[in-house]
């Protein structure tokens, strides 16, 4: 495989003219990570960010002249009240429906201003411990066909006061239980770009009363989750990994925060031949073979 950097922001006066076929890969923000402010369970993991891809499929056609918009989403926050979804990434442009990915759902926290459930979202956040139970959030938002991600795990009803983990692309998040605080589900690899990288982890949860120990986040990016009175680790940056939930455990009460959700991203696949090289937002531009590859880890824009 090699590598060619384009000058950003100038067309190269080589493009083919006409419509052209392209590959994409859109990635979501993941959730943020479930916070607990007065007790001593665990936060739930939150879930990753919408998944979506064409690549090996039905290409999308790309008009010549018309200016394409690329929207990378951030990561949720963990917050007292309540910790917040991931934003949502898409492709749009003037004669293109546009193709998006729904922020992944924040885990849910265990505070006096939020409830027990996780969040629905491209992948479904985690739940608290609860009395009665709890359920996950739902994956699958944006109700895509293939599913953008899948749901969060529930939570544990028992004296363990542990959560469940954020759902990931490739997997459910686990239900919180005797064993311990729910992992993060794993996401999925995809070469878009010439190399094989996992995208879209869900967040593990927090370690709670008699089951300390976070649980791990889900490859792809999902941050782990706290271990006693400890904060949950953010989800990976340009990957859309849910954010780790917050660590509960005695003496009480505690305060821990989970972790931010991790950023999304957007990439192009467009045949070198084709490529006019008029970008905006600093993408990222590498060749793979006769291909040219546009990563947006930024809100940017190609011109065809």
């Amino acid at each position: 495989m090699s590598f060619g950097y384009q000058v950003l922001g100038f067309g190269s006066g080589a493009a083919a003219a006409g419509p052209y076929d392209i590959e994409y890969l859109i990635v979501a923000g993941g959730g943020g990570g479930g916070d607990t402010t007065d007790s001593s369970p665990g936060g739930g993991g939150a879930g990753a960010g919408g998944f979506r891809t064409n690549l090996g499929g039905t290409k999308i056609t790309l008009t010549a002249g018309v200016t394409y918009t690329q929207t990378v989403g951030g990561g949720g926050a963990s917050v007292d009240s309540g910790s917040t979804n991931g934003q949502n990434s898409s492709i749009a442009g003037t004669g293109l429906t546009t193709i998006a990915a729904t922020g992944g759902g924040a885990g849910a926290s265990y505070t006096s201003g939020a409830g027990p459930a996780g969040s629905d979202g491209g992948s479904g956040g985690g739940a608290v411990y609860a009395g009665g139970g709890a359920a996950g959030g739902s994956g699958n938002a944006g109700g895509y066909t293939p599913a953008e991600g899948n749901d969060g795990g529930a939570g544990h009803t028992g004296p363990q006061q542990v959560g469940g983990g954020g759902g990931g692309h490739g997997a459910a998040g686990a239900a919180g239980g005797s064993g311990g605080a729910g992992a993060g589900g794993n996401g999925t690899a995809n070469a878009i770009t010439g190399s094989s990288v996992t995208y879209a982890g869900g967040g593990g949860a927090g370690g709670g009363h008699q089951a300390g120990t976070g649980a791990s986040g889900g490859s792809g990016g999902g941050g782990d989750g706290g271990n006693g009175n400890n904060n949950g680790a953010a989800g990976s940056t340009n990957l859309g990994g849910g954010g780790g939930g917050s660590g509960g455990a005695p003496p009480d009460p505690v305060t821990t925060d989970g972790g931010a959700g991790g950023s999304g991203v957007v990439i192009l696949r467009i045949p070198t031949a084709n490529y006019t090289g008029t970008v905006t937002g600093s993408p990222t531009v590498t060749t793979d073979g006769t291909d040219t590859v546009v990563k947006f880890t930024g809100t940017g824009n190609y011109t065809a």
